[in-house]
This record gives structure tokens, sequence and C-alpha cells, in this order.
């Protein structure tokens, strides 16, 4: 029997416990799973005689560590955020027919995958467990990078609390300055490895550090998610911020299994790079607008006495670089931003053509298209973006998603500066409320701003 679509809303508010995992057997056991990948590799290699990409036994990171501001091993989370820091990741990514406005509410199909209460695990609920059948790979691709991102948010954030924790799509920032495909244009290598994420960790007036991120999941058990974050090693050592090998970064693996609780598995590299310039303070900063760079895809290594400078395939953000890749991350972030709120002319204003600027202006096909026009006061505060209405076991709801007015407002003008001054001031007093009950239904809200809500769509309490 379905579950009525207001039981399923109070599910989404509810808080419930994530375990974590992050120890030195995990260190370990995912330092196994690398040798044995690439064991598997040499052996594949020679047996073939085979010359592909595939076969190459992978670059990962040399050192990693637990991550120790866990702790006690487990955080509590709702579904709904959870969701929300979903939407917000997939903002940009383009995955679907047309342009990237709307791509945020594919996070909602997921609205009755997870269950739990206060007393217990978040774990896969039935239709999440169905829906598994049919989409594994997908379902446990997308709900990973909701735990991971949720998680790293709050750990940053716990390690550096006079910072504001921005999360970018590193593909989407990369190319700014490199071209990653062949339908990119500008010099390129054939180097498909590249974390999925960068954490931006800011403040006014003072250098970000940037942290690449690597998020996978599986609907399997522990030993996947060590061969999960064996690859996702490989794919945060493909940038390097500053000096070689000193760029920190996170990985994660959630493993989201048919019988039992959802475990997030998680370590970390450290370094003392990763740290940009400070914003110019002369001239319009990160106002201005940016056009596509052309930097050779390669990472410099220490040259070793007399010895030649050596380089490898990756992405090597160098001092000289260090001011415009905090321009690309400010803007591109901005874009995140008002693509949530449905605003396809204010997102383009932050892109470069390589980007993908196009797919927020011109033509949209039927169905996919987001219209900034909706406005709402939510857990205190008046909030613009747009909405979506769907039906959830029957019964339409309503979805609405967008940002704080004032901030909106600063960044469709291309403010970008300024946006940042106003978030830094009130980083710590957004409301932590899971619930509104004037508006009826869930609401999470983000020290970015943004904020995703939901409710039975007025006038329609049940089934038609």
């Amino acid at each position: 029997m379905l579950k009525p679509a207001e039981h399923v809303l109070t599910d989404l508010a509810q808080r419930s416990n994530v375990s974590l995992h992050s120890d030195y057997s995990l260190v370990g056991a995912v330092a196994a799973a690398a040798a044995d990948d690439d064991e598997r590799r040499v052996k594949k290699r020679a047996e073939e005689n085979s010359v592909k990409d595939e076969d190459e036994i992978l670059r990962r990171k040399p050192e990693l560590h637990p991550i120790r501001a866990w702790g006690d091993n487990s955080s509590q989370l709702t579904p709904w955020n959870v969701l929300h820091v979903l939407g917000r990741a997939i903002a940009l990514s383009r995955r679907g027919a047309a342009r990237g406005l709307a791509e945020h509410w594919g996070a909602l199909k997921y609205s009755q995958a997870l269950t739990g209460d206060t007393g217990s695990f978040l774990k896969l609920s039935a239709e999440g467990k169905e829906t598994a059948d049919y989409y594994k790979a997908n379902q446990s691709s997308e709900l990973g990078v909701g735990f991971a991102l949720a998680l790293a948010r709050r750990v940053l954030a716990q390690r550096h609390p006079d910072r504001v924790v921005s999360i970018v799509p590193a593909d989407t920032a990369l190319r700014a300055g490199w071209a990653l495909t062949s339908r990119d244009k500008g010099l390129r290598q054939n180097y498909r490895y590249r974390p999925q994420f960068f954490a931006e960790l800011w403040k006014p007036g003072a250098p970000s550090l940037v942290l690449p991120i690597a998020c996978k999941g599986n609907h399997s058990n522990a030993a996947h998610s060590h061969a999960q974050l064996a690859s996702a090693s490989a794919h945060v050592e493909a940038v390097h911020v500053g000096p070689w090998n000193e760029t920190p970064c996170l990985i994660f693996s959630t493993e989201l299994p048919l019988d039992g609780h959802v475990t997030v598995h998680a370590l970390c590299a450290k370094g003392s790079g990763g740290w940009l310039a400070s914003p110019n303070a002369e001239g319009s900063g990160l106002d201005a607008k940016l056009s596509d760079a052309n930097h050779f895809p390669q990472i410099h290594l220490p040259s070793n006495g007399d010895e030649a400078r050596t380089s490898i395939p990756g992405f090597h953000v160098t001092p000289d670089q260090y001011e415009w890749f905090g321009h690309v991350l400010a803007r591109t972030a901005a874009a995140g931003l008002t693509a949530f709120a449905g605003n396809g002319e204010a997102t383009a204003q932050y892109l470069t053509e390589r980007q993908g600027r196009k797919h927020f202006i011109g033509f949209t096909h039927a169905a996919i298209g987001s219209v900034q026009d909706a406005n709402h006061n939510l857990l205190g505060n008046r909030f613009v973006g747009t909405d979506h209405v769907f039906r959830l076991n029957g019964t339409r709801v309503e979805a609405f998603s967008g940002v704080e007015a004032a901030l909106f407002d600063l960044l469709a003008h291309g403010r970008v500066t300024q946006y940042r001054r106003e978030v830094y001031e009130h980083r710590s007093a957004w409301p932590s409320d899971s619930w509104d009950r004037s508006w009826g239904g869930p609401v999470s809200v983000h020290p970015d701003g943004t904020v995703l809500a939901i409710r039975l769509l007025p006038g329609h309490a049940g089934p038609v």
C-alpha cells in the first residue's frame, strides 16, 4: 500500500543517524584494494598486450588519513537536507536533453528513497529498494553525492568556522581553463580522471582554501566501498593546487545496502597546498566577467637537480593562476545559485562559453524549463526562486527552490563580491528548523542563502 503523501513529507523532515566510518583500518583496506586493482591491471595488460588507458596503473594520492573530526562515528541528517545538497550539486550538471535549468529537480525522484527516525539509522525504504532493482548504479551514485557533500560541508565548517564552504562542480570550473572532452575547444589530453567537486572555503578579502572531492556510492558492501575509495583517490590526484602533492582532499563512498543502514566511508589527504591568492581589491574583482582560458592539461613535477623539468597529465593550478582560479570558483558557484533559483539570464552571465553559457539562454524544450517567478516566506526569511508541481503517490505536491531575496538581487545584478560579504556576515544566523508550519512542509536552508521546500499543493489534499 502506498504511503500517504502527508506521511512522506513528515519522513523527509525527520532527523536520523548516519553511520560514519573513517579510521586506520579503512586506510589499510583501501590500500589493499588499490594494490589488488593495480595487480589486475598489470595482469590484464600482459595477457592481452593491451595499451588501453583503463589498463594503465593509476596515479593515486600517496597518503590517506582518517577524518578525525568525525569522532563519534555518526551524524544526524534529514532526507530533505540530503536532497537539497544533491539538488544544489547537480544544478549545473547538464545531464538532461536540454539546458541545465531545472536539472536540480532530479533530486526529487528520491523523495521516498530513505527512511529512519531519531532513534535509528537512515536506510533505504521499500520504495528505495525497489528503485535499486532497476536503477541501481544511478541511485547509489546520486544519493552518494548527497550524503558525501552534506557531510563534507559539515566537517569543513567545523574545521574552519571562520569560513563559508561553497561546493562547486569540478567539470564546470575546470572548463573555464581547460578543454576536457573532444567537444571542447582548446588544448587537450586524453586523461579522464578528475574530481567531481571542489570545496572552496572562503572569507572576504582573504585567500581561499580549495579541496578536490570525489564521491561514489554503492548498494553492495564495505568491500565494494574500499574499491570505490581506491578509485576515488585517483580522481582527486588529477588536480594539484600549488606545490606538487600538497593539495588536501576528501574522498567518500556511501554504502546503501538493501538490508542494513546507510554508512558513509571517507578518508582525507593532508597537505600545505590548496591555498589561492587574496582577491584583488582593485578594479571589479569577482564581479568581472570571464572568458575561456587555454591552459595545457599537465601537472609540473618538481625538478631533480639539473634534470629537465617533467610533467604528467592532469590539472595544475600554479601560483600565477591563483587569482584567476579563485575568480572562476566564485563565479561558477554564483551560477549554481542562480540556476537553483531558476533564472537562466542571471546564470548565463557567470559562465564562459566552454562552461555552457548557451545552455541557459534561448530555446527550452517543453516541460524541462525553469522560470524564476515564485517567492515565499519560509522560516522567517523571504526567498525568490522557482517551483515545480508533481504527484507523490497520487497527490499533487509543490516543491520550491530559491535564494534569499536580497542576496538573489545582488547575484542577478552580477555583484558577487557584495553577495559574499553579506553571506559571510550572516553565516551563523540562518534557521536550522526542518519544518515550517505556515508553509506546511519540510524546509532546508543552507548558509549560502538557498532554500528547498516542499508541501501538498494548496487545495489538493489527496489523490485526484
